[in-house]
């Protein structure tokens, strides 16, 4: 190393050895760079032979962060020597507190960026057999998202000579004020806490309020806003703090889809009603999606004013809207089938008129005032 030292000393002179000295460490921590991009990329060739979450997360995110905190070490210490050299203060400054800054800054870039990972590798079916519900997920990843962006500022503070303590004191003091100006604010915080723990619904539910004109699938859970894609795709931002005061249906935590359906038959049918219903009733217990642990009823129950109606309540085993349609369609058609089957026909609204017979004396005055009018005519 002193032979070395002393064959650039004679080829540059003492003057500019420092000039070598920068450039060699600039030249090593190019290589150092170059050397850790290949082995972060045989790394994650390795780490896509496996299923585990850590160490994909691990590799997808130790790079850029770690190639800058390199670099920024390599530049810090030629500063560091180049400072030293030519008496340039600026130089010495840098090579000081920002690079103690720098180093926190980039640590705690990797964190944000490993947690980030982390949180969607534990939500994907191929990472993990069995994945934690995404709400969850997200809530538990934004809190570890903040306490290191939180503990990352308080260690910067320090660093730059601020009493930790006195900020949080003072924190203490302003926190009331801050309390009264931001209510809303904290309001909805507290209210994406409360969906975060009672979960009222998650990401990817259909949800809908009957105090509001609020309706569709869930897309993100802030601690703000909720963002909700109604049916025709619009984007719909609702404060978390409304969720408090009103009341959410779930339809995509329902067990069963209900099918109730009101059918009139003539009232020329009235002997076929009782067989009609059996038939109806004995259909849907062996329907293969009919839910019979359930309520099913099929009765005749009204006497409308066109026709003879019997009414089928009854639920489908799955909850998916268009299967539901696609078996209450066929449900309905079997119920025609069976109607026309035992030779009863649908009702529609009809109107009998009844004509009742006339007297024999009215027709003979009737004929008598036609014959008359008749002579006159002549």
């Amino acid at each position: 190393m002193e032979s070395a030292k002393a064959f650039l000393r004679s080829l540059v002179g003492d003057d500019r050895f420092w000039i070598a000295e920068v450039f060699i460490v600039v030249l090593i921590t190019a290589m150092a760079s170059w050397v850790l991009s290949l082995f972060v990329s045989r790394l994650r060739e390795r780490a896509a032979r496996t299923v585990n979450p850590w160490d994909d997360a691990l590799v997808n995110s130790i790079n850029p962060p770690a190639s800058i905190l390199i670099w920024l070490l390599g530049l810090s210490l030629a500063a560091a020597r180049a400072g030293a050299s030519t008496d340039a203060e600026v130089l010495t400054w840098l090579a000081g507190k920002p690079r103690a800054i720098g180093f926190v800054v980039v640590i705690t870039w990797f964190a944000l960026r490993f947690a980030k990972e982390v949180e969607l590798n534990l939500a994907d079916p191929r990472f993990v057999r069995k994945p934690i519900d995404t709400t969850t997920v997200r809530a538990i990843g934004k809190l570890i998202r903040a306490s290191i962006m939180i503990t990352a500022a308080m260690v910067i503070m320090q660093r730059l000579g601020y009493s930790v303590s006195g900020v949080l004191a003072m924190g203490g003091i302003g926190g009331l004020a801050i309390g009264f100006a931001a209510k809303d604010l904290l309001a909805n915080f507290f209210g994406g806490l409360m969906i975060y723990l009672d979960r009222p619904f998650k990401v990817g539910d259909w949800v809908r309020s009957p105090d509001r004109e609020i309706e569709g699938t869930v897309e993100d859970i802030g601690w703000r806003l909720t963002r909700i894609r109604t049916f025709d795709k619009r984007p719909l931002y609702i404060p978390n703090g409304v969720f408090t005061q009103i009341s959410v249906e779930n339809p995509s935590r329902m067990l069963n889809r209900r099918i109730y359906e009101t059918i009139g038959i003539r009232y020329d049918d009235a002997l076929l009603m009782a067989p009609i219903v059996d038939d109806v009733r004995a259909m849907l217990q062996q329907h293969p999606e009919i839910d019979t642990n359930q309520t099913l009823i099929v009765n005749f129950n009204s006497f409308a004013p066109s026709s003879l109606d019997f009414f089928i309540y009854t639920f489908t085993k799955t909850t998916d809207w268009i299967r539901y349609h696609e078996i209450k369609q066929d449900v309905l058609l079997k119920i025609l089938q069976i109607v026309e089957g035992r030779g009863a026909s649908c009702a529609f609204p009809t109107s009998t008129l009844h004509i009742a017979d006339l007297p024999e004396l009215a027709l003979a005055n009737d004929s008598r005032m036609t014959l008359g009018a008749g002579v006159t005519a002549k």
